[in-house]
């Protein structure tokens, strides 16, 4: 398949918000499909979209197109797991013309790194310079444990294809209660060995999982306290265009970031909006807001009514996240799981 290398056929003014926040990050995803089922993500049992309500790759394509159009600098494919998308690096090719031009500033995408090893070097050649790779422990047991069937294995080696191919590298991990969150100084140290980056991302009650997430949660105060009875931490000025917040560790020379929707956001400065592998647009991952891109997409091969619906969702974009893990009735605070939102 050949993804179109159609080009919007007209351009606008920056996106800003009604707090006067520059959008100028899309995360896209792909899929919400994956070939793991990491507890604190989805049920084993998963139900996935039909693939036919899915957008085309030539529909994902021109839908990111009008976004760099309309200012979007940075774009990141996500899932589900964006690799198990078939001919997914197509897509990632015709979208690599952006960044010859100037228009896009960076193409990345998050993954689980477990098909990483065969596509981190066509990857590079597109002209991706670095991906995050979710990772939540170095024990194949616990791996299995948290995936219910994944290869750490693979994933390792996915990193090893990565850094071969000159990708920089950053690792996601989940802090999960009595899981991994003893094992955080170790991930830490392993990966400022390899040169990687480490971010921490609090459990996010989005989707129902079968399961609490009371007993999942661990706040990265709690966290970030224990580490600095062991290490150097100094705050860094770094903004990478997500909601990390960075540390330098003086130890081992190495950054590690702290994602905290629950205990802390950082909405103030949030930049990016979120589209779902059918078209969906959220302009805040923790609301249960959403409009139809779709519908304007097919309704015309022109843009001009599909960038007039992207302007009125960027205008209902709230201040900010209400995320809570609602203890009373054990549910999450948005019902559509991380999966079909894209990370």
């Amino acid at each position: 398949m050949t993804v179109s290398a159609l080009v919007p056929d007209l351009t606008t003014s920056a996106m800003i918000d009604p707090f006067g926040r520059t959008i100028s990050y899309l995360r896209v995803s792909v899929t919400d499909r994956c070939d793991l089922r990491c507890f604190y993500c989805m049920s084993e049992d998963m139900t996935f979209l039909p693939k036919a309500d899915l957008l085309t790759l030539e529909e994902l394509d021109r839908l990111c197109s009008t976004f760099i159009a309309k200012g979007v600098t940075k774009l990141r494919l996500t899932g589900g797991e964006p690799l198990v998308r078939r001919n997914l690096m197509s897509l990632v090719r015709s979208l690599s013309r952006h960044l010859k031009t100037g228009a896009l500033h960076e193409l990345t995408l998050t993954t689980n790194g477990s098909l990483l090893a065969k596509y981190a070097q066509e990857l590079a050649d597109c002209g991706v310079r670095r991906i995050n790779v979710s990772m939540d422990t170095l024990d194949p047991e616990k791996f299995r444990a948290i995936t219910r069937w994944g290869d750490l294995g693979k994933v390792l080696a996915g990193i090893d294809a990565a850094q071969a191919a000159g990708l920089a590298v950053k690792i996601n991990a989940v802090a999960l209660k009595g899981m991994n969150e003893d094992e955080i100084p170790d991930l830490m140290q392993w990966c400022h060995a390899r040169e990687m980056a480490l971010t921490l991302i609090e459990v996010m009650p989005m989707g129902d999982i079968g399961e609490g997430r009371i007993d999942q949660y661990v706040p990265l105060s709690l966290l970030r306290a224990r580490l600095a009875s062991k290490f150097t931490l100094t705050d860094l000025p770094d903004d990478t265009g997500g909601p990390a917040r960075y540390v330098r560790i003086a130890e081992t020379g190495g950054k590690l970031g702290f994602i905290t929707p629950m205990t802390h956001n950082f909405c103030e400065s949030c930049n990016r909006v979120r589209i779902t592998c059918t078209g969906t647009i959220h302009t805040c991952l923790g609301h249960e807001d959403a409009s139809d891109l779709r519908a304007p997409l097919r309704a015309s091969s022109a843009d001009t009514l599909l960038s007039q619906t992207i302007d009125r969702a960027i205008g209902l974009k709230p201040k900010g996240h209400d995320f809570i893990i609602d203890r009373r009735h054990n549910r999450p605070s948005v019902s559509r799981h991380m999966s079909v939102t894209g990370g």
